[in-house]
């Protein structure tokens, strides 16, 4: 779900969130607030945390970024499918990504600091991470060379991934 800021000519408002028009949607609530700060071309991901999966709302609170969401969990209709989309600090748009779906992005801007609200705690032990780029998802990164982490230059494809590591997916009732 991609949500808009508003913006004027003399300065910027943008509210980052509100529950009861969050909450509508299922989304939250959250326990944990991050902000990492990256240089162009710098790409993160694509990280999940299973067991005890994690939502994410993210915005790019200065600069741009090229955010990606895949679905990873097992079973899906939509299993090793993604999407993307330009968050940047001019168009206000933040990104939900829920639970049982990996996440990353690549700087398109000089310099990007990059806000996530979290639906749980950060646990260093149940981080995956799927190689950014995976042929079979194939996602259309903006940027040639990436500068990577080594944990995401070395990540397994999704098909590496043993499946009693990755989430499953659970058809909402009807």
């Amino acid at each position: 779900m991609i949500i808009g800021g508003v913006y004027i000519s003399f300065g910027a408002v943008l509210e980052t969130w509100r529950a009861s028009a969050y909450n509508a949607h299922r989304i939250g609530p959250f326990v944990q607030d991050n902000v990492s700060v990256s240089r162009r071309n710098v790409l993160r991901g694509l990280h999940f945390q299973q067991p005890g999966g994690q939502g994410k709302l993210v915005n790019a609170i200065r600069g741009s970024v090229f955010d990606v969401v895949v679905d990873v969990r097992v079973g899906s209709p939509s299993f090793g499918q993604w999407i993307g989309a330009e968050l940047s600090d001019e168009n206000g748009f933040q990104l939900y990504i829920p639970s049982g779906f990996a996440h990353g992005f690549v700087t398109l801007s000089d310099e990007a600091v990059f806000s996530y609200k979290c639906t749980a705690y950060y646990a260093p032990e149940t981080e995956r991470t799927v190689r950014w780029d995976d042929p079979t998802i194939a996602v259309d990164w903006p940027c040639g060379a990436p500068i990577l982490a080594p944990k995401d230059a070395t990540a397994p494809t999704l098909a590496e991934i043993p499946r009693e590591l990755l989430p499953a997916y659970f058809p909402a009732p009807r």
